[in-house]
């Protein structure tokens, strides 16, 4: 059986790289090739930009109700699709079937939230200071939107980022991961189906060199929104700065659980596994530091170590399997990495710690460390992996320095029955996201979403109707009618 090979979407055709060449695109858990992708080029980068521009002003004139009817029916063609795009999503990331079909089920309740928004989006009306006026505020479409996505959630984040930035009457260049082209690819196609018209949505697989800094730097984009890694997004927001282009960044975590004396432990444990081995760890809002009072510490680690033991690692399209693999032989590394630099720190390995053997997959054992000290590198760098180290602390007090002690603020949660610590926790904790009793990761489509401190520029919050602030600009008129 042949492999195939799939073009980028530019202008309204499907075409090749303008060098002809290709990305190789691999199942983690098996090695299997599934195609050869197109790989963009500066050239064509710069093609795609000027088609989102020649189609904006017919886009952007378009009533809001009838973009958002190609946005419900996008909805629509991914419900039925539900499971195509789950079993192609985990074929290219490695997260479990489970695990993609929510990912797919999420990105469809986005573009139906978002199709809602073409009727509920628009300006308000204020009180003028003078007699006989009328005074008013206009939402109008922000540009050009550069789309750039990360591989770990292939439709969700796209979804998030795409479905507002066209409900709000903007065109797209979309760069996915080029981990994960299928699934963008088939989201496109989707939308395409759906009805949307040439040149809104124009999609470019390819490197960030090539793709990446040609849409940071160029003059003709209005707005750019990124997921990814910190330094990546610093680069990125270094050379938008120059245009004075709207930039949208959301980057790294290391994501505190708190565990207090009083939490239930089979909880505490449930929510630190979902938390840090759920989606292999491969989650900006993943669990990576337990902190833990001592009085429960010790039974606590005990059993996050045997339940880290009991998990299921393998390919996510098998039966019963619970975690899947890490997404490349490179970020296998990284992990294996950060498990040696914990163990050169002094931390105690209670579980994991290894590889598992495969003949081509990139596995690896759920890892738990103890005795983990704030200051260590595993304590304080963000490994994406299924990796999580145990912080002891002293008191409630301590416990809340101790999480704060980072240069990320994305995502947080406690789990305790103490209704007076839980939100307290909520006052004091420096994160954009707040859980109680719940896992750090997950979060409410409908409600905003980003971080503080390195985690994110500090701009522009993501979803829910917070988006219309980054793909809009406000526009307030005076009418003199005396």
């Amino acid at each position: 059986m042949s492999i195939p090979t799939f073009k980028n979407y530019i202008a309204g055709e499907w075409v090749a790289a303008s060098d002809g060449n290709t990305i190789e695109n691999i199942n983690p858990a098996t090695g299997e090739v599934i195609g050869y992708f197109a790989s963009a080029t500066a050239e064509d980068t710069r093609r795609a930009i000027a088609a989102a521009k020649e189609a904006l002003p017919s886009w952007a004139a378009l009533p809001g109700p009838s973009r958002g009817a190609i946005l419900d029916k996008a909805s629509q063609i991914i419900a039925a699709r539900t499971e195509e795009l789950a079993e192609t999503l985990t074929r290219e990331e490695g997260k479990t079937l489970a695990e993609a079909r929510a990912e797919v089920i999420r990105a469809r309740d986005i573009f139906k939230y978002y199709a809602g928004e073409g009727y509920r989006a628009g300006g308000d009306v204020i009180p003028a200071s003078a007699p006989e006026t009328l005074l008013f505020t206009k939402r109008e479409p922000l540009g050009v939107i550069a789309v750039i996505t990360p591989w770990n959630f292939p439709i969700a984040i796209p979804a998030w980022k795409i479905a507002p930035a066209l409900a709000y009457g903007n065109t797209v260049v979309f760069k996915p991961a080029s981990l994960v082209p299928y699934t963008a690819l088939k989201l496109v196609e989707i939308l395409l189906e759906a009805g949307l018209p040439p040149g809104v949505i124009n999609l470019v697989v390819g490197s960030g060199r090539a793709v990446g800094n040609t849409l940071a730097e160029s003059k003709e984009i209005a707005g750019l929104s990124f997921t990814g890694s910190y330094d990546v997004g610093l680069k990125i927001y270094e050379k938008t700065a120059r245009n004075l282009v709207r930039t949208q960044l959301e980057m790294g975590g290391k994501n505190p659980t708190v565990v207090l004396n009083d939490a239930d432990l089979a909880l505490a444990v449930d929510i630190a596994v979902r938390g840090g081995f759920g989606l292999t760890g491969q989650a900006c809002t993943a669990t990576s530091r337990v902190i833990v009072e001592e009085g429960i510490a010790d039974a606590f680690a005990h059993a996050l170590a045997e339940a880290a033991r009991n998990l299921k690692v393998g390919d996510g399209l098998e039966a019963g399997v619970q975690m899947g693999p890490a997404v490349s032989t490179d970020q296998l590394q990284t992990d294996l990495n950060y498990i040696e630099i914990g163990r050169r720190e002094g931390a105690k390995l209670l579980a994991g710690g290894a590889p598992i053997a495969s003949p081509s997959g990139f596995f690896i054992q759920p890892t738990v460390f103890d005795d983990v000290q704030p200051e260590m590198r595993i304590a304080q760098e963000e490994i994406f992996g299924p990796v999580i180290g145990i912080i002891r602390a002293r008191d409630f007090d301590d416990a809340i320095n101790k999480a704060n002690a980072i240069g990320f603020g994305l995502s947080a949660a406690i789990v305790t029955n103490d209704l007076r610590k839980a939100m307290r926790f909520a006052d004091r904790i420096e994160a954009g996201v707040v859980k109680v009793n719940e896992p750090t990761t997950g979060v409410a489509l409908q409600a905003p979403f980003g971080g503080f401190k390195g985690s994110s520029a500090n701009t522009f919050k993501e979803q829910g109707r917070a988006a219309m602030e980054f793909y809009t600009r406000t526009k307030t008129v005076y009418v003199k009618y005396g």
